[in-house]
């Protein structure tokens, strides 16, 4: 029991160890784990979506489906946002809730 012990004790050390290094070592989780990959280059414009399925059900109803990457820089993350708007006057009628999009980490060659 007392091993069972001495594990989780030391389990505990290696994880607040690597947090505090991965955190305050410059350059640690690029070298690590890899960069993340680029952002998008349309990064911010709003792009009408006409092939998906809501696109097409939005269609149907008479809206155009608009979709958008967006990056906020404060919690460091990405985020896709979607809008309908009316066919007739361009009113925005409804918007999705934000669908965070996880980046991939590149591997330096």
């Amino acid at each position: 029991m007392f091993y069972v012990f001495l594990l989780v004790v030391a389990a505990i050390g290696v994880g607040v160890y690597l947090t505090f290094v991965f955190q305050n070592v410059p350059g640690m989780k690029e070298e690590r784990l890899g960069t993340l990959e680029p952002l998008p280059a349309d990064l911010g414009s709003w792009k009408a979506d006409s092939e998906s399925e809501s696109a097409q059900a939005a269609s149907k109803e008479g809206l155009i489906r608009e979709v958008r990457l967006f990056y906020d820089e404060r919690r460091e993350r990405l985020f896709e946002q979607v809008r309908y708007r009316r066919e007739s006057d361009s009113e925005i009628v409804r918007v999705e809730p934000d669908r965070r999009v996880k980046r991939r980490r590149v591997r330096p060659a």
